[in-house]
């Protein structure tokens, strides 16, 4: 039960951390503009999907176990 408090935690911060402007370009003003993660973005983007796989996966074993 802690480590799903300390994954949801993580999770959390890590998605507030992510830049605030990357759901404008996708409105309207990005027409035809194929934005790319570099660097940090990238990093940042990589470690929110292993969270939300681990948070998944842990609640699915809460579940299942």
């Amino acid at each position: 039960m802690i480590s799903q408090i300390i994954i949801s935690v993580l999770l959390a911060l890590i998605i507030l951390v992510q830049s605030k402007d990357e759901g404008f370009s996708a409105g309207g003003g990005g027409v035809g503009f194929q934005a790319t993660r570099r660097g940090a973005e990238k990093i940042i983007f990589r470690i929110t999907v292993i969270l939300a796989v681990l948070f998944l996966i842990n609640a699915l074993s809460f579940v299942f176990v």
